[in-house]
This record gives structure tokens, sequence and C-alpha cells, in this order.
């Protein structure tokens, strides 16, 4: 049975784009980039959608503490979207879409490492398993109608 624990959930959509990550990295081919970064836009733009919609604001009530985690997950959203639709209208032959790609997954990299090994566990303690499975299901119900347009999420607007 696939768990429906909203940490793991999250988790799970980290190592689905760190695969990603180390697909382009490892890539020679242009039309192989191009494919790679739109699985790459549209994975890391439902991510933070149900991040920014049901995980933050139910983090940030279980655990206030975690308060400057989240306004600091937005900003590094805003960062990250801003790139990721910058990348979808570009050509993968332009000189600098190699380079975009790079700092987004440097970006990205550095978000997910403090996600999982600063604040996860104190939201974790904080709200417990049952309230995190129940989290879990609404995020994963949320996937389904999360928009597929970066600039579409809040943390475009922030």
């Amino acid at each position: 049975m696939v768990s429906t624990d909203a940490i793991v959930l999250l988790k799970e959509d980290h190592k689905t784009v760190e695969k990603l990550f180390k697909r382009f990295e490892k890539s020679e081919d242009s039309g192989e980039k191009r494919e790679i970064a739109d699985s790459i836009i549209e994975e890391l733009t439902v991510h933070a959608h149900i991040e920014e919609e049901i995980f933050y604001p139910a983090a940030r009530e279980a655990a206030p503490d975690t308060k400057d985690h989240v306004l600091e997950s937005v900003e590094e959203h805003h960062v990250v979207v801003w790139m990721l639709s910058e990348l979808a209208g570009m050509s993968p032959e332009d000189e600098r879409f190699d380079a975009k790609v790079t700092v987004l997954i440097e970006n990205v990299r550095h978000h997910v490492e403090e996600e999982e090994d600063e604040w996860f566990p104190e939201v974790r303690k904080a709200m417990g398993r049952k309230a995190l499975q129940e989290l879990g299901a609404r995020m994963i119900e949320a996937k389904a109608d999360a928009p597929r347009d970066p600039l579409k999420l809040p943390s475009a607007r922030a």
C-alpha cells in the first residue's frame, strides 16, 4: 500500500525530481534535455502547489516555530517558479539553457535539503501520524487539479 503520509509523499516527489536532475546532467542530446526540462517543470509546479496550498499552512499551524522556514520556502519557490517559467519558453539550443537548469537544480537541492533535514522532523513531531496521513490524502487529491503553469502558483506573485 502506498503511504499517504504527507512528509513521505513530499520526499517521494523530491526523489522523482532528483532522478530527473541526474538524467539532465548526464544528457548530451538537446531534444532529450527539452523533454527532461518539461518533466522537471511539471513535477516542480505540482509539488510547489501542494506544498503552498496544503502542507505549508498545516505545518505552520501545527508547528508555529516553523514559520520562518515556511516563509523562506515560499521565497525559494518564488525564485524557482520564475526560473521554471523562463525555461518553459526557452530553446535547449539557447546558450543559457543548460546554465539556467543548473542554477535551478542547485536551488532546488538546497531547498530540499533544508526541508528534509531542518524542518520536516519538527513538523512530524508536531503533527503526528494520523494528521500527516489525512494531510497526505488531501495532497494526493490536489495533485490532479494542480496548475501546470508555474506562474499560476501563489509564490509566483509573492
